[in-house]
């Protein structure tokens, strides 16, 4: 990205509270592009390089300075031929048959997605929420009443399943989006928050629940983890006890009930991987 779009966001971000709609038009033109080029994939809020995430702190000022610059609006074609009262259009907006068989996915009656998310080719999104910011992978299904928090990536041939949430984040500046790898399966109702990393493969079963505390037990070794899922790793919801004190309640956490290779999770189905 050219240095001196990234320059201009981040001076705009220390006066953020003199930017609104009458700002300089030059600035205004640059927190625009820059929605632009989310929209369309061209940056991300987070990138991976090797291993790593890498979170582009800069594209998240973007998005708070991008509310600055939009006044509350009338948008139509609510429910019932009413409205909503908001700053940010749909990513819908400006798209008629040619723009949707270009971007390739396909969006169901119900599905809302913010303007500045990026949708991939051969998504399936059903009547589901996707906000700013967001990065949803190719080939991946966001069911019924999945949420995508402001930020959150999905990797690619992933499932959000009927009313999981990923958590979103815009600030504080310093925390990170939830992540989800490619090929990861996130039973329903189930949450994933506060920055977690799902990493490749993993498989969370129906209602498990995720935070950057939440434990994260090696059924087999005993090991605990926090805001990490590992690669390829089969979770459940659990409890245990702290120090093995049974005189204490046991605390919620989340179990990994196995890990395996990637030629099984690609062969085996979801239910086969659970049943224990």
């Amino acid at each position: 990205m050219d240095k001196k779009i990234i320059d201009t966001i981040e001076q705009a971000f220390e006066n953020i509270e003199s930017i609104n709609s009458s700002s300089d038009s030059g600035i205004i033109s640059v927190i625009n592009e820059t929605i632009k080029n989310l929209d369309s994939g061209k940056i991300r809020v987070a990138e991976k390089n090797n291993n790593d995430w890498i979170i582009n702190q800069w594209v998240k000022k973007s998005i708070l300075l991008y509310f600055r610059i939009n006044d509350m609006k009338l948008i139509s074609n609510s429910p019932g031929n009413s409205n909503w009262w908001d700053k940010i259009d749909s990513k819908f907006s400006d798209m008629g048959d040619k723009e949707f068989k270009n971007a390739g996915f396909r969006a169901v009656p119900g599905s809302i997605v913010r303007k500045g998310s990026f949708v991939d080719s051969g998504c399936v999104l059903m009547p589901s929420f996707i906000n700013i910011g967001a990065y949803v992978g190719s080939g991946t299904m966001v069911d019924t009443w999945a949420t995508i928090g402001s930020c959150a990536q999905i990797g690619a041939n992933c499932h959000i399943s009927g009313g999981a949430g990923i958590g979103g984040v815009l600030e504080p500046l310093q925390a990170n989006p939830v992540i989800i790898e490619d090929n990861c399966f996130i039973g329903a109702r189930s949450e994933v928050a506060e920055g977690v990393i799902v990493r490749e493969g993993s498989v969370l079963s129906m209602g498990v629940y995720l935070s950057a505390s939440t434990p994260i037990v090696d059924r087999e070794t005993g090991k605990i983890i926090r805001g990490e899922v590992p690669p390829y790793s089969v979770i459940i919801p659990g409890t245990f006890s702290p120090n093995n004190d049974s005189s204490k309640p046991s605390l919620y956490c989340a179990v990994i009930v196995k890990i395996v290779d990637e030629k099984t999770r690609s062969k085996t189905s979801i239910n086969e991987l659970l049943r224990d």
